[in-house]
């Protein structure tokens, strides 16, 4: 052991591999910024003590998240590149929440010193190859030494002259609607946990989210009067909205389908799908509430009501099961 925190004789790692304490903080910085690519909102990108980023609004959207190995991904069930691809997601997905178009990501990394240097680059990969799918780059961040592998990222975006859609405005006569899938990620963590590797659907939805990013800017370019990531569960995430607005939202079990693969899954594991529909986190699907009037774009989908009151039902009356996840339970 070496006395930088684990990693061998010339900084060979415990597989062979070369651990971060063998090329240095500096070295390991130069190998991924090397690999990234800029978009045209990065004016100056890493190499000085700060980036400099367009903001063409006068305004940024900015929003931060943290995944921490062991407690929101583990290393023998998603690749490193799986894991970039999820810490930028959950981070993309919130700017794209308030209606916004992510610019760019800061990206902080503490690690123990015989982390494979292959595994971080990697992990940079997945992180920049998300942020390209909306033309946002990776533009700086920091890392360090730490015996538990953490990756925390903050995402910029960009208004585009537009206010924020907040999770205050939902008022009673909205239609609640949602983009993108929502149990995917949650029956896929459900198969792992068990111990198998498929439905490939299930799993994969686990390891890289599909997210609607451009849904966000969508919304509030017709109006949605609120709009949240679904990200701890949607009942969870639904109650913050009906917090904040000081409305009652009902959710339709009869708005969602629930794909063959989950309901084999859930057939085989004794698990009713609507767990992971209504209360499974990490999809980051969109959850928007629209007047009455708006007619809603191909994406988008009715999956209930907002009315006078307080707090979530389902069909009209109190959900009885888990609503989504809590960070510190």
């Amino acid at each position: 052991m070496s006395e930088h925190g684990g990693a061998g004789q010339h900084g060979r790692n415990a597989s062979g591999g070369v651990g971060v304490s063998g090329i240095g903080e500096f070295g390991l910085i130069g190998k991924i910024t090397a690999r990234l690519s800029y978009g045209p909102t990065t004016l100056l990108g890493p190499g000085d003590d700060a980036a400099v980023v367009a903001a063409p609004d006068g305004r940024v959207a900015a929003s931060t998240d943290v995944l921490v190995d062991g407690r929101h991904f583990r290393r023998d069930w998603s690749s490193a590149r799986d894991v970039g691809h999820r810490a930028a997601a959950a981070n993309l997905a919130d700017i794209a929440a308030m209606g916004a178009t992510p610019t760019a990501l800061l990206v902080a990394l503490c690690m123990p010193a015989d982390l494979d240097t292959a595994w971080a680059e990697e992990l940079a990969d997945g992180i920049s190859a998300e942020a390209a799918t909306v033309g946002a780059s990776v533009v700086g961040g920091d890392m360090s030494a730490s015996p538990t592998l953490t990756v925390a990222v903050t995402a910029l975006g960009d208004l585009a002259g537009r206010p924020p859609v907040l999770r205050s405005g939902a008022r009673p006569g909205d239609v609640l609607a949602l983009a993108g899938r929502t149990g995917f990620a949650a029956a896929g963590l459900t198969v792992l946990t068990r111990g198998f590797r498929t439905p490939r659907l299930l799993v994969e939805a686990y390891r890289r989210p599909q997210v609607p990013y451009q849904a966000g800017p969508q919304a509030a370019q017709l109006g949605a009067t609120s709009m949240i990531d679904v990200s701890d569960g949607l009942l969870a995430d639904l109650g913050h909205v009906s917090a904040a607005s000081g409305v009652a939202i009902d959710v339709r079990r009869d708005g969602f389908e629930v794909p063959r693969q989950m309901a084999d899954a859930a057939q085989a594991l004794g698990v009713d799908p609507y767990t992971w529909i209504l209360a499974g986190g990490d999809d980051h699907a969109l959850a928007a509430t629209f007047p009455p009037a708006v007619v809603l774009p191909s994406g988008w989908r009715p999956i209930g009501l907002v009315t006078d009151g307080a707090g979530v039902t389902v069909d009209g009356v109190a959900h009885d099961g888990p609503v989504g996840w809590d960070h510190f339970r």
